[in-house]
């Protein structure tokens, strides 16, 4: 809309106005007056916290895809981790399916479960879970399976567990997870699936059982959330 000289010399004559108030407000004798005010106090502070909140939003709209950019970039590092990326030519993450998880102790009721595709055919799956009782608190891991239930590797996504003994679960500290590459339901039985300390055939730490205890427990949990929807994820 093109404005007429009428209209803009008013618009300035308006914004004169405004600034001549906000001058005046801002007057050191008149915050002076001001300042022992509760209202003036308050009027300050609400005024700094909409600011404050302002920024933010602010901040995270300019960071939010960013954010998620870095969220899809881990994903896919961790997800080829644990799938052999010539066993896929599809994007696993478009390619989901959400199981009921509720009854397996994995941390979460639902689990999304990634399909690695080749040709358009199922090769393996992978999904993330969590052993929700660590020694330290949750280890949160991932895991990749082939269609017979065989795990082709798993990782430890984060962990709190100690610094030299616990952290041993990491791949970067030892090579204890890659241990469980070729291991299953079928080729163990279930008093296997513990550490050595238990009876089972899976080592554990000097001086840090608990750890791979529970780690070695949500693993075998996370078989068999796969074993029970198997039929299901392979027709997908």
């Amino acid at each position: 809309m093109k404005l007429d000289s009428a209209r803009i010399e008013q618009l300035r004559t308006t914004a004169a106005t405004y600034l001549a108030w906000l001058k005046a407000w801002l007057a050191p004798v008149h915050l002076a007056q001001l300042r022992p005010m509760l209202k003036f106090q308050t009027g300050v502070l609400a005024g700094f916290a909409l600011l404050a909140s302002v920024l933010l939003g602010i901040t995270n709209c300019t960071t939010q895809g960013t954010i998620q950019q870095r969220l899809e970039e881990d994903l896919q590092q961790s997800l080829e981790e644990v799938v052999p990326a010539s066993w896929y030519d599809n994007v696993m993450q478009h390619d989901i399916v959400t199981l009921d998880s509720s009854d397996y102790n994995l941390g979460a009721n639902e689990t999304t479960v990634y399909l690695a595709k080749k040709a358009g055919k199922i090769t393996a799956v992978c999904f993330k879970f969590t052993a929700p009782d660590g020694y330290s608190g949750a280890i949160n891991m991932i895991m990749g399976l082939d269609r017979q239930g065989t795990l082709l590797g798993v990782r430890v996504l984060s962990h709190k567990e100690t610094p030299g003994l616990g952290d041993k679960i990491e791949v970067a500290k030892s090579n204890w997870i890659l241990s469980f590459v070729g291991r299953s339901l079928a080729t163990m039985s279930a008093s296997q699936w513990a550490v050595k300390k238990d009876g089972g055939d899976i080592d554990q730490f000097a001086g840090a059982t608990i750890t791979p205890r529970k780690a070695v427990q949500a693993i075998y949990r996370g078989l068999h959330l796969f074993k029970e929807n198997q039929a299901l994820l392979l027709k997908q």
